[in-house]
């Protein structure tokens, strides 16, 4: 750095020695974004909690309203698997319905934000089929423990008041 300050004197005289590093100036310029990033990651994981949350108590709710119905079902013989399969099925076709409706949306703001930035990708669709994976394997297991303590109640506990 001496010596590159020396050769400035010799040929800008009088004008200030002002550097900065390359790095240096990237880690600012993308700085607003990684807070963003830290900060949309943190409401996205309260609002999946929240979802599920809600997922829970409409599987709680869901299952107090057939309990006679899953009552009379196992006296019948069907297995836990098939009652699970039941209460689940309304609940993930409604997470499945919502997670293709938000898909062409995120990928529209996200083309949007990516627009502003010099060097861009696009998002493959392998990351969307990912993320509703993952998102029907969170929905399922919010759903799941609700729906399997309902399967393995005892049928003549919901049947006895009839």
């Amino acid at each position: 750095m001496e010596d590159i300050h020396l050769k400035w004197v010799a040929i800008a005289g009088d004008e200030p020695f002002d550097y900065s590093f390359l790095d240096e100036r990237f880690y600012q310029a993308y700085q607003a974004e990684r807070r963003m990033g830290y900060m949309l990651t943190a409401f996205a994981g309260l609002i999946v909690f929240v979802a599920c949350l809600g997922l829970v108590g409409l599987t709680m709710f869901a299952s107090r309203q057939r309990q006679k119905e899953i009552g009379i079902r196992k006296v019948h013989g069907a297995g836990t698997s098939t009652i699970v399969a039941m209460l689940s099925k309304d609940f993930l076709q409604l997470v499945l319905i919502g997670a293709l409706l938000a898909f062409p949306i995120a990928r529209w703001l996200m083309s949007q934000w990516l627009e502003s930035f010099a060097y861009r990708t696009d998002i493959p669709v392998v990351t969307y089929l990912l993320a509703g994976g993952i998102v029907v394997a969170v929905a399922w297991l919010a759903i799941g423990y609700e729906a399997i303590k309902a399967a393995r109640a005892n049928p003549i506990e919901s049947l006895r008041s009839e």
